[in-house]
């Protein structure tokens, strides 16, 4: 039996939720505090810091905020809007560009709006390499790395479907090197990078859900045919 796509990102977005919540509870019962093994891992990730390692994960992480991840979002409306142009009015072709832009913008809202709710401490700053602001959990720049690159591979994904399974696998490998490297900077506990993941994937699915007509849409007018695929 074949699954239809919807039902299958329906079923991750699902999945990401419940994921996310369990986590969040979990750390919530243990009053927010660091658990074992992420005290461990940071312990870990300061003993093995060289300069080296420790500048190339501050090079790393600041690509995973502010301006970056808007050029990220940025170009995902771009890639959208080249495979589309001709057949758009100015006014379409705006939403086209601006859509993913303004996707991470409400998301960003969304996980500040989480982030001071659950008013998770961050490590000690004996463990930072890097200056940090605010609550850890969600993880920001988890969140906002893995989005932007997601939303990126989205629009590769509609546009070129043929790079499917490497767009995928390069925001994967992006989003994790993102999170990971808060960690290694010392700014997050595991739990915090990890809900932020798991937000970013559900805030994702939920966005091609809600959209998933017009998103057919797009992708039948980039690859030139009269209809979307089923």
């Amino acid at each position: 039996m074949t699954v239809r796509p919807s039902t299958a990102v329906a079923t991750v977005l699902a999945l990401c939720v419940a994921a996310f919540a369990a986590v969040a509870a979990l750390v919530a019962a243990h009053g927010w505090a660091p658990f074992g093994f992420e005290r461990g891992a940071l312990d870990w990730v300061v003993a093995h810091r060289p300069d080296p390692a420790e500048r190339t994960a501050e090079l790393l992480t600041d690509l995973g905020t502010g301006v970056f991840s808007y050029l990220f979002a940025l170009t995902a409306g771009a890639l959208l809007l080249r495979a589309t142009r001709p057949h758009r009015s100015r006014p379409a072709a705006a939403a086209v560009l601006l859509a993913p832009v303004v996707w991470l913008a409400v998301g960003q809202l969304l996980r500040q709006g989480l982030m001071h709710g659950f008013g998770r401490p961050r490590p000690p700053a004996s463990y930072w390499a890097f200056t940090a602001h605010d609550f850890a959990f969600p993880s920001g720049h988890a969140f906002t790395g893995a989005l932007s690159a997601g939303l990126v591979a989205l629009a590769i994904v509609l546009t070129r479907p043929g790079a499917a399974r490497s767009a995928a696998a390069a925001a994967a490998a992006f989003a994790l090197l993102i999170g990971c490297s808060r960690v290694y900077l010392g700014v997050h506990w595991p739990l915090d990078v990890l809900a932020g993941w798991l937000l970013a994937a559900a805030w994702l699915a939920l966005g091609v859900l809600l959209f998933r007509k017009r998103l057919r849409a797009l992708r039948a007018t980039a690859l030139g045919t009269d209809r979307a695929p089923g």
